[in-house]
């Protein structure tokens, strides 16, 4: 025990905190941020130093899938080589040529596309601008196809285009097709004019009058407004009615939206495409259906058996 007089250490125990090295994973993400950041500015740079056609052949190059463009369309073809084009093969190559042809040619150029998006807005502007035609900006759509610039004008419960079962147009309806017409006549290009129906059948069913009577003669009644209303009749190259076979995507085939009149504004080549339908084997080309037989006839048999059966008749006549 200790005594009164005598008094105990303090002991005061400090921790040692040892600071351990964090390594330099930093300067790695500095250094990759570094390096995004200079090939941003160096695509910039090459972009802003570039001609209008280089930029755009380089936007045409990222709009074509990888796929499409080795192949020269989704599906795969019998070539054996990678990229199509060239080799003595005629079955292929020309073949995939056509088929890159053909995709070249509906592919809309940056002008076409400006074109069709001016006519777009024109539409929508003067639509807002009239408070009754306001209503049916729900039932525009606009997009671009391979034919050329797709307008849908579809139909709902609450206010229907036409009379049901019949192709009487409503009046907001014909406002509308007498609204756009002379918008219209402000790009050269020829009209296609289409008709659908749902898959609700008359009672008659496909016998008598149906589905594809009630939706050509819909197309007709709209191109009749359209026409009404200072469209170019010159411009309309097609006007067919398609029934209840093309639905809309995602939807039942007795929706009312597939109750709808299509209107297309065609690319130049879908039009020459119309107009002058190229045969099987290529211009120039007669068809094998077309051509007439000129080989000689053997008629060696037929005289034989003509013979054979003279004197059959002539034996039965002796006796």
């Amino acid at each position: 025990m200790s005594t009164a007089g005598e008094r105990r250490p303090i002991i005061i125990r400090r921790k040692k905190v040892v600071h351990q090295h964090h390594g330099g994973s930093w300067k790695i993400a500095l250094a990759d941020f570094m390096t995004a950041l200079m090939a941003l500015f160096l695509v910039m740079w090459i972009l802003a130093a570039a001609t209008p056609e280089q930029r755009e052949g380089v936007a045409e190059y990222f709009s074509t899938p990888l796929v499409g463009a080795i192949t020269g369309g989704e599906r795969v073809t019998g070539s054996t080589r990678p990229i199509p084009g060239g080799g003595p093969d005629p079955a292929h190559t020309d073949g995939e040529r056509a088929r890159i042809d053909m995709r070249t040619q509906t592919r809309p150029s940056d002008e076409q596309r400006r074109f069709f998006m001016d006519l777009q807005r024109r539409i929508e502007s003067v639509i807002e601008a009239d408070p009754e035609l306001r209503q049916l900006s729900s039932q525009l759509r606009f997009d671009l196809t391979q034919e050329g610039l797709r307008i849908q004008l579809l139909d709902t419960e609450q206010r229907p285009m036409f009379d049901l079962g019949s192709d009487r147009v409503a009046p907001y309806m014909r406002d509308l097709l007498r609204t756009i017409a002379p918008l219209l006549n402000e790009l050269p290009n020829d009209l296609s004019l289409s008709g659908h129906t749902d898959s609700l059948a008359f009672l008659g069913g496909y016998r008598g009058y149906s589905n594809w009577e009630l939706s050509t003669d819909r197309a007709n009644a709209s191109r009749r407004e359209l026409v009404a209303g200072g469209l170019e009749p010159d411009k309309l190259l097609r006007v067919s009615g398609l029934g209840d076979r093309v639905t809309m995507p995602d939807t039942a085939p007795a929706d009312p939206i597939n109750r709808r009149i299509e209107l297309l504004v065609l690319f130049p080549q879908v039009s020459e495409r119309i107009r002058s339908p190229s045969l099987l084997d290529g211009p120039g080309m007669p068809s094998p259906l077309g051509r007439r037989d000129t080989s000689p006839i053997d008629t060696a048999p037929v005289e034989r058996f003509t013979e054979s059966l003279r004197r059959a008749l002539d034996g039965e006549q002796g006796r």
